[in-house]
């Protein structure tokens, strides 16, 4: 289903911010994002206020993109995980279930090993929540009267629309 639209109902929406903030407290990390690989942020939480959210978002979609292609240039499909140390903060970065990017930064207050073992849990939920969201996304829009909204809509309607 690569080439269906993804779209962010609102039950799925509420699981996913649910399952960010519990992972951002399991892993005492100061901010998650959860991006998709356009660089559109999808959800977020924690310490929000220091960081151009924007930036962030579409710096990690194209780091991903980046790192994609040196998986390719090596043989491998890609590299789902990428990790980034600082002197302060680190970034743990991996691709959940091939179509959204998630973010964790942390600092002292946490460690890599426990960033990972919690990232592995929550991806998983997430993966479920994207499978759910594909699934409702992939099902033909019709209106309440079963058919297409535009069905009823004649060219003579239109012309009559725009005619002075």
């Amino acid at each position: 289903m690569p080439g269906t639209d993804l779209v962010l109902h609102e039950e799925e929406f509420a699981r996913i911010r649910e399952v960010i903030s519990r992972l951002r407290t399991e892993c005492n990390a100061k901010l998650i994002f959860l991006v998709d690989k356009n660089g559109q942020q999808i959800a977020a939480n924690g310490e929000l206020n220091s960081i151009d959210t924007t930036a962030l978002a579409s710096l990690a979609a194209g780091n991903v993109a980046a790192t994609d292609s040196l998986a390719r240039l090596i043989g491998e499909k890609e590299f789902s995980v990428l990790f980034h140390e600082g002197e302060r903060d680190n970034l743990h970065i991996s691709v959940v279930g091939g179509r959204v990017i998630l973010v964790v930064v942390f600092d002292e207050r946490s460690s890599l090993g426990l960033v990972r073992l919690r990232v592995k849990k929550g991806s998983t939920e997430l993966a479920a929540i994207l499978d759910v969201m594909l699934k409702k996304s992939a099902q033909p829009r019709k209106s309440a009267a079963g058919g297409s909204p535009f069905a009823e809509i004649t060219d003579e309607d239109i012309d009559k629309l725009f005619s002075d």
